[in-house]
């Protein structure tokens, strides 16, 4: 079963619309919206959904990173440039699970040189979530540590005297960082955790997480940039900033094969 399917250049158009509205609004007042902006939301909500593509569609730029600002990212040798990209259709994989295919391509920064064309995107997509909102990456390092459930129970145990004694959370404020990130842990907040294993037998290594948001709702892992109060909304909101989502507010994570990257990566929704 599927939705009905978005064109790319009226979620811009809604987008701007709504952000244009959001920022003339303080917070605490009413919407400020205009009869004229309402009008076109209106138009393009009456308009018919577009026709599912029947032929292979061009993929939207995800992310791109390179290894002088993430020095830990793990490449193959003599790359630097890690570009990523997904189908913003929802694809069913073998795990089960329900989320754009994703592509990784490795290059070097010195065969990126001009701009040959402009970059193309679909015409059409499945879900307007799927559309990162274009910002630039302000890489800061942090330390994490494996999440709660994959700790051993006597190391458990003595977190939740530490807990009580301290009044802080292992699990929000100190194990695994919210957040689009590059290496660390991944978060098992659905199943188990469980090890995500390449065809060749190998564990999998975390590469890249593509999160719905930046902080929860505590504030926790929310960088001291962002602290202030506004005095006004914003499309996307602070914490929200590529306008993302992931299934119902959860994070994409890419795992790697470290005996080879021309193994396949895996996927993983939680």
């Amino acid at each position: 079963m599927y939705g009905e399917l978005e064109r790319t250049q009226d979620v811009r158009k809604r987008r701007r619309i709504l952000g244009d509205a959001w920022a003339r609004t303080p917070v605490g007042e009413q919407f400020a919206i205009t009869a004229g902006e309402e009008a076109e939301l209106e138009h393009m909500e009456a308009a018919a959904p577009p026709a599912r593509p029947e032929q292979p569609i061009t993929m939207l730029p995800i992310a791109q990173l390179y290894r002088r600002d993430v020095p830990d990212l793990v490449a193959p040798p003599g790359m630097d440039l890690l570009q990523v990209l997904w189908c913003p259709f929802d694809h069913d994989d073998d795990a089960g699970l329900s989320c754009p295919s994703l592509v990784l391509r490795w290059r070097r920064t010195s065969d990126v040189v001009d701009v040959l064309e402009p970059q193309p995107e679909p015409e059409v997509m499945e879900n307007d979530t799927y559309l990162p909102v274009p910002c630039v990456l302000h890489p800061e390092q942090v330390v994490e540590y494996p999440d709660d459930d994959s700790l051993p129970g006597d190391l458990r145990r003595r977190l939740r005297e530490w807990e009580e004694a301290s009044g802080h959370r292992y699990q929000y404020e100190l194990s695994v960082a919210n957040g689009w990130k590059v290496g660390g842990y991944a978060s098992w907040s659905i199943t188990d955790p469980y090890p995500v294993v390449c065809d060749c037998g190998t564990d999998m290594e975390l590469l890249l997480t593509i999160a719905s948001g930046e902080w929860d709702g505590s504030g926790s892992w929310r960088p001291v940039e962002d602290a202030a109060e506004p005095t006004h909304h914003s499309l996307p909101a602070a914490s929200y900033p590529t306008g993302v989502t992931i299934g119902r507010g959860y994070s994409l994570w890419t795992f790697i094969c470290p005996t080879s990257f021309d193994h396949p990566h895996q996927l993983t929704m939680q």
